[in-house]
């Protein structure tokens, strides 16, 4: 199960990349960049993934006697926050676009590349 976990965080990552590498549009590299966290975020998970592993709650002496049977805590955490910072980054990149947008009536990257090119 956790080839699969693998293979779908690799295969989001690279989807991810491909959007970033060749989109235009601001909203969707922010979206790719979005599919990228998603991925980085499957394949955290997937580290500390245990088939048929117990919760790592310490509350009898018979889940003491099974510490390798535990799933590792610190990847969920690691991920629990990386989704909070990921929602404030894209809040951010969106007031970006937003301000890219007043600024020079387009949400398309080419649009300051012609602008270069008039001597503006």
């Amino acid at each position: 199960m956790t080839q699969v976990f693998i293979l779908s965080s690799l295969s989001l990552m690279f989807i991810g990349l491909y959007g970033v590498l060749t989109r235009k549009n601001l909203l969707k590299i922010i979206i790719a960049l979005n599919i990228i966290e998603t991925g980085i975020n499957l394949l955290l998970v997937s580290f500390g993934y245990i088939d048929h592993g117990i919760t790592p709650i310490l509350t009898s002496q018979e889940s003491i006697l099974n510490l390798n049977k535990m799933v590792d805590p610190v990847p969920q955490a690691l991920v629990l926050t990386s989704i909070v910072i990921g929602l404030g980054t894209t809040a951010f990149a969106l007031a970006l676009a937003i301000r890219y947008k007043i600024t020079h009536n387009s949400i398309s990257i080419n649009a300051s590349e012609e602008e270069e090119g008039r001597g503006i």
